[in-house]
């Protein structure tokens, strides 16, 4: 699909885990105010695709799809699962990706927090039994979101909460990849935005240190839900980014253009 007259890239925005498009409300209108062509999907086995079973490839699709419907150069925004879910997807569909924002998605998956995401899981069925940072974990990763943005009364299915086989599919496939060799794969600039209050920021150092184009912000007073517990800052985020990905652009331009 043809770029803009005007530059500017479309976004992307995926959910986290047992949330929906819904959550991103407040990112949706501040993009549409500045002329930013913007979509929020929901994944499989959330708001709209409720009834379809979750998989790691599935989720891919969804965003492939996306990513095919809007216009030009594409920023993808991922909150946690989302985040984990669109770092993949640039580094191995890299056509039209110029940024990413992923945000809440700094624990690696693999090795030392497994078992974490395992005993999180368990908390679910056992009424937060387990180790302190388990519960914690559980907590901040999947139960239902404190401050989301509620789903429009006229859309019961954005309302609906995924059951306990899609937080199984989404888990396992988080636990079989690494987030670090997947962030390290991306070629385009990287924005990791964590909250501070966020327990999944136990490896942010290690990430931000394994791409070379990546930054890390930290929002303060924001926990795991830092697009809705501080959308007005993450909101800034997003502005910075996109006024990166025009300047680059801008530069290239102006390099070709160069005898």
């Amino acid at each position: 699909m043809a770029a803009p007259p005007d530059g500017l890239p479309s976004v992307v925005l995926v959910h986290g885990l047992r949330t929906s498009r819904a959550i991103w409300a407040a990112q949706l209108a501040h993009l549409g105010a500045a002329g930013v062509r913007a979509v929020a999907v929901d994944l499989p086995g959330h708001g709209a695709r409720f009834d379809e079973p979750y998989t790691a490839d599935a989720a891919q699709q969804v965003v492939a799809d996306a990513v095919a419907a809007v216009p030009g150069p594409v920023v993808l925004v991922g909150l946690s699962l989302g985040g984990y879910t669109v770092l993949r997807y640039a580094a191995e569909r890299p056509a039209r990706v110029v940024a990413v924002v992923a945000a809440a998605c700094t624990a690696e998956p693999r090795g030392r927090p497994v078992a974490l995401y395992r005993d999180a899981a368990s908390a679910v069925v056992t009424g937060w039994e387990g180790t302190a940072p388990a519960r914690r974990a559980a907590r901040a990763v999947l139960r239902p979101r404190r401050g989301r943005t509620p789903a429009p009364a006229s859309d019961p299915d954005l309302a609906r909460q995924p059951g306990w086989e899609v937080v199984t599919a989404a888990l396992s496939g988080l636990a079989g990849r690494s987030s670090l060799a997947t962030l390290a794969a991306v070629r385009v600039p990287v924005r990791l935005v964590n909250g501070v209050r966020d327990p999944m920021r136990v490896d942010e150092r290690r990430h931000l240190a394994a791409n070379p184009r990546a930054r890390l912000t930290v929002i303060p007073g924001a926990g795991h839900d830092v697009s809705t517990d501080a959308p007005a800052a993450f909101d800034a985020e997003l502005d910075d980014v996109i006024a990166q990905v025009l300047a680059e652009a801008s530069s290239a331009t102006g390099a070709r253009l160069d005898p």
